[in-house]
């Protein structure tokens, strides 16, 4: 069963899957329990899929500060699932953050990024994989041995990556040197990414324009 692609996802569905990760972070940290899949949820969302929750403060009009913020880079589970799951762990299990408390629930913003199957990229010489990589649009992962590590497509429209700054920060967070892009023994993959998420606590749900972000923001300074 092929996993669900980014692009097949609605805005209407993008909203479904905010509203569940949300109902997700309320039941485990009000209850203590796992969310089950609704069984009302699009038949398509039963297939493998893979998502991001990121949870942050709202600090009020376009200022917010992560609080967490957890995925699946594999099609391990169902796209239900995987917001369930995310969600959860944004919320409870991001060691850098101690767990969501219920006085917070009424003060964070849920974000949900859907995930294509990560691509490898290739190219005769290293050099030149900036040039297949597109900012706004893709997400990166690098891996060597055992380090690994990966930055959302959002990540480098929020600093103003330019896309060689961009490989060099995967590599960092992967735990290798900056330039570890250019070793062909080091593999580097792309995914895209849709980000839906809440403009206020609990509010409506909007699809970010990525691409238009880093024009705005980035390249009209």
């Amino acid at each position: 069963m092929l996993p669900v692609h980014p692009n097949e996802i609605s805005f209407e569905e993008g909203v479904f899957l905010v509203k569940l990760a949300r109902k997700a972070i309320e039941k485990i940290v009000i209850e203590g329990e796992t969310l089950k899949p609704p069984p009302e949820a699009p038949e398509k969302f039963k297939r493998p899929g893979m998502t991001f929750t990121t949870i942050e403060t709202y600090l009020g009009e376009k200022l917010s500060s992560l609080r967490g913020c957890i995925g699946f880079l594999a099609p391990i589970y169902s796209l239900l699932e995987s917001t369930i799951y995310s969600a959860i762990e944004a919320a409870t299990g991001d060691p850098r953050f101690p767990p969501v408390t219920p006085q917070e629930l009424d003060k964070i913003l849920v974000e949900v990024t859907v995930l294509s199957v990560p691509t490898p990229l290739t190219v005769s010489d290293r050099k030149l994989l900036p040039r297949l990589i597109t900012i706004g649009r893709h997400g990166l992962v690098v891996e060597k041995g055992f380090y690994k590590g990966t930055l959302l497509p959002v990540v480098p429209v929020e600093y103003c990556w330019e896309r060689e700054e961009f490989l060099s920060e995967t590599c960092l967070k992967a735990g290798l040197r900056p330039d570890c892009w250019l070793n062909p023994s080091t593999k580097v993959y792309y995914y895209e990414g849709r980000v839906f998420r809440e403009k206020t606590p609990k509010g409506d749900i909007y699809e970010r324009d990525l691409s238009q972000e880093y024009v705005t923001e980035c390249l009209k300074r």
